[in-house]
């Protein structure tokens, strides 16, 4: 079977529990952080794959990536259900599924939520009243809730860029540097 058709299977699964649960945004915040750890260590895909380690060292090193602090359970800042659902991934050997389950079950939580993911890329650290300008902006135009991510490139010189969904924005004094420029060679 394909390995998306299985993640987003699992993931389907996982979001209905913790819509049941009243827990989706709970689970919403530890899959994102699983999703994070595994791009920001590249070697916790390796160490999970490997059939040499057991099953519970797998499953301690997944729930601290979910971001557990200690142990299993309600103590460790992990839901039951995300350690229930690591636990039972582990039990059917679909381990190396796991970092799609979880972007699966993020792409899933946004759509149910109508969550658009947004970014503003100025020359210049923005203000926190501007940055809330361009969100409701974005808000308005998409009637979705808007996860703002900003980002500062100097390289841009001045303006911004802003990108939501298929949406993109050049408002930088680079590209317009560059229209100009081209149309100068013309």
């Amino acid at each position: 079977m394909d390995i998306g058709v299985i993640s987003v299977r699992y993931a389907r699964a996982l979001l209905k529990s913790a819509s049941e649960a009243k827990l989706e945004a709970k689970v919403y915040a530890e899959m994102q952080t699983l999703a994070e750890s595994y791009l920001r260590v590249p070697e916790l895909r390796f160490t999970i794959d490997n059939p040499m380690l057991a099953k519970d060292k797998k499953e301690d090193l997944l729930l601290t990536a979910c971001g557990a602090t200690a142990g299993k359970g309600k103590d460790s800042g992990v839901s039951e259900l995300t350690s229930r659902f690591v636990h039972l991934v582990i039990e059917e050997g679909r381990e190396n599924a796991l970092q799609f389950m979880a972007n699966s079950y993020i792409t899933l939580y946004r759509q149910q939520k109508n969550i658009i993911r947004g970014r503003l890329i100025t020359a210049a650290a923005v203000s926190p009243a501007t940055e809330q300008k361009m969100r409701q902006m974005v808000e308005s135009k998409t009637q979705g809730t808007v996860e703002f991510q900003t980002e500062v490139n100097p390289d841009i010189i001045g303006g911004f860029i802003l990108e939501y969904g298929t949406y993109r924005m050049d408002a930088s004094v680079k590209s317009k540097l560059k229209s100009i420029l081209t149309e100068l060679k013309k």
